[in-house]
C-alpha cells in the first residue's frame, strides 16, 4: 500500500491526546487523505476501537483490515461508492457512511453484511441509494429502502436517524426473506440476474413494488 504523507503537526497532535483516547480513539477527519497511511495503520491498528476518517477523499478501505478491534467507524463525506469492498470487521457495531457516493444497494448491502455481520448502528443518509425527501425520494421508496436494509442485519438497532422497531423488523423479514428473492433472481454468467433481466436495485424495486401492491391491504400501518 502506498503511503500518503501526513503533516508533521498532525502526527504530533495524535501523540498529545490523553491516554484513554490514545489507546482507543483516532480522528483523521479533514486531513485530505486519499487512503489510510501505512504509518498510521502500523502505529494505531492494534488498539484503536473508534476511527473517524470523515471529510476526506478516501475510496479504498482495504487498510481497515488491520484494525482488528474496531467497533466504530465514521466515514461520512468520502467518495465511497457501492464498488468499495469492506474488509472483514466482525467487531464493528457502528458505521456511518453519510453523504458518500453509494448509488446502488444490491448487492452492496449483502457484501457489507458479510464483512460487518454485527452492525447495530448504520447510517447511509445523503447517498443516492438511500431515498428520502431531501434527495427527491418518495416516502414509499424510503420505506422500501429501510425495510430492505433492516432485513440484512439481524442485530441492527438504529438505521439512519431512527430506531428499528419490532414492526419494521417483522415486515422486513416478510417482504425480503430469501425465498422471495430466490423466486425473482437466478445465477448468471455476469452475476445475479432477474428471471427476466439484469439484476439491479431498480429492477428488484419494481418487482417488489408489484408484490407489495398486492399485499398492501394486508399490512398494518408502519410508523417510522
Amino acid at each position: 500500500m502506498a503511503q500518503t504523507p501526513l503533516p508533521t503537526d498532525f502526527i504530533q497532535s495524535t501523540e498529545d491526546v490523553n491516554d484513554q483516547d490514545e489507546t482507543t480513539k483516532l480522528t483523521l477527519a479533514y486531513e485530505r487523505l486519499y487512503e489510510l497511511p501505512m504509518t498510521i495503520i502500523e502505529r494505531f491498528c492494534d488498539h484503536v476501537q473508534y476511527l473517524d476518517i470523515s471529510h476526506n477523499k478516501i475510496t479504498n478501505l482495504d487498510g481497515l483490515v488491520h484494525f482488528k478491534l474496531l467497533t466504530t467507524l465514521i466515514a461520512d463525506d468520502n467518495p465511497i461508492t457501492e464498488n468499495c469492498i469492506f474488509p472483514p470487521m466482525p467487531k464493528l457495531q457502528l458505521l456511518w457512511l453519510n453523504r458518500c457516493k453509494i448509488s446502488s444497494l444490491y448487492p452492496w448491502v449483502s457484501k457489507l453484511k458479510e464483512s460487518c455481520p454485527n452492525l447495530q448502528y448504520l447510517s447511509l443518509m445523503g447517498n443516492p441509494a438511500a431515498p428520502s425527501y431531501f434527495n427527491g425520494g418518495t416516502f414509499y421508496e424510503y420505506l422500501q429502502y429501510r425495510l430492505f436494509v433492516i432485513s440484512q442485519f439481524p442485530s441492527l438497532l438504529h438505521l439512519d436517524d431512527r430506531k428499528v422497531t419490532d414492526d419494521q423488523r417483522e415486515e422486513s423479514q416478510r417482504l425480503y426473506k430469501r425465498p422471495f428473492l430466490e423466486r425473482i433472481v437466478k445465477p448468471g454468467s455476469k452475476g445475479m440476474q432477474l428471471i427476466n433481466g439484469t439484476l439491479n436495485w431498480t429492477s428488484v424495486h419494481n418487482k417488489l413494488s408489484s408484490f407489495w401492491s398486492k399485499e398492501r391491504g394486508k399490512r398494518r400501518n408502519l410508523l417510522i
